[in-house]
């Protein structure tokens, strides 16, 4: 008796947890009592509505449909509630070319884009790239993508649309800021190395000003932003301007070994306070090479790790900021993989300069020496007044 007791037990357990699996997966098959008893929210929610989408809507609805909608409509909302313009929901296809550009490539058209009201503007055409061979311009507005209209979009849905696999064609609709005139212009994805360093001696005053420009801190940059000071340091630069505009930031670590190229070891560059990650310190290591005055180029599109270096050279070395007011991103990222290939990109924390400063509470660096370049003109104006500033400081 007390085996087939065991028994009819075991069965009866099994079957217990077959019905409760089940039901765990269709809550609306619940009565209301059970389902609030033994569902817990807001998971169970999500579940319940999926399942009727799935099952009334009008049109048939896949799972990932719904599940990359569900994760979208999570983060748009701590972006509207917590004033959050950053986390970010990346499918496994925007994740790929998300990690692509940190890396320093990507399958694209060769454009650098920043958002505006009609789509994006191009800030800047790679050499060589299937944008500069089909006449794409700096200050060229893209409004469409395949004959749809991007304006209102974000900038990341947007460049989704335009990157993808090498070989694969896309279609834009490229406007003329000058004469409004929207043109369509069809072009074949290629992969695109971003170049990251350029690099270059000016004659000023009868001195020689060296020149670096760095575009991102995607991986590598701070051997890359080596070799750039190195060359114009063998060229005989008597003083050096590094120009950060349009920079958006990337890797912290890539920052922290960027700053340690200017600054002794032992700076602080950056504090960073999390609620869930702990407060850190970080500081420069060895490798300091730059051993002439330099200035700081910024501008509006300076961004996150281009602000840490940029505060860091202005607080620990008393540089010389030119150019615009910076972003003002006071807060920094972590990436969370999931299970669907894909990834959360959250806000866990804010960042402070060695001042202490939070930069999104200041309203970004304020430049000492303030000047706009005029996109009408053939000069630079702001890394030419950068560069007699630098002058400035050789001494006679």
């Amino acid at each position: 008796m007390r085996l087939r007791g065991a028994i009819a037990f075991g069965v009866a357990l099994v079957a217990f947890l077959l019905i409760g699996i089940y039901l765990g997966g269709h809550p609306s098959k619940l009565p209301t009592l059970a389902r609030e008893a033994f569902t817990e929210e807001p998971t169970s929610l999500v579940a319940e509505a999926s399942e009727i989408i799935k099952d009334n809507y009008f049109r048939e609805v896949g799972n990932t449909e719904l599940g990359n909608a569900s994760l979208q409509g999570m983060v748009r909302e701590l972006r509207r509630r917590h004033k959050d313009r950053f986390s970010d929901y990346f499918s496994p296809e925007s994740l790929e070319g998300f990690n692509q550009q940190i890396e320093g490539h990507f399958s694209g058209v060769g454009l650098s884009v920043v958002e505006v009201k009609q789509g994006l503007q191009v800030v800047k055409v790679f050499r060589g790239s299937p944008a500069e061979m089909g006449g794409i311009k700096a200050g060229d507005r893209i409004v469409s993508v395949e004959g749809e209209s991007i304006a209102g979009l974000e900038s990341t849905a947007a460049t989704d649309k335009i990157k993808g696999p090498e070989g694969t064609q896309v279609t834009l609709g490229v406007e003329d800021p000058k004469t409004k005139k929207t043109t369509e212009k069809t072009l074949t994805r290629a992969v695109v190395v971003l170049p990251n360093v350029s690099s270059q001696v000016f004659p000023v005053d009868g001195r020689k000003i060296g020149y670096v420009r760095l575009l991102s801190f995607s991986s590598e940059a701070s051997k890359q932003l080596a070799h750039g000071i190195e060359k114009v340091q063998k060229e005989g630069a008597e003083a050096l301007v590094l120009d950060l505009r349009e920079n958006p930031g990337g890797l912290l670590e890539e920052a922290v070994s960027s700053a340690s190229l200017f600054l002794p070891e032992g700076e602080v560059v950056v504090t960073t306070k999390s609620r869930t990650k702990g407060n850190t310190v970080k500081k420069t290591g060895p490798g300091k090479i730059v051993d002439v005055p330099f200035d700081v180029l910024i501008n509006r599109g300076t961004a996150s790790a281009a602000e840490i270096m940029t505060a860091a050279l202005q607080d620990d070395a008393h540089a010389t900021v030119v150019g615009t007011r910076s972003y003002g991103k006071g807060v920094f990222q972590e990436e969370h993989a999931l299970a669907n290939g894909g990834a959360l990109k959250l806000t866990v924390g804010e960042y402070f300069t060695p001042d202490g400063e939070n930069l999104a509470r200041t309203g970004g660096i304020h430049p000492e020496v303030r000047v706009v370049d005029n996109p009408k003109t053939a000069v630079d104006e702001a890394r030419q007044k950068a560069l007699e500033t630098a002058a400035a400081k050789v001494t006679r």
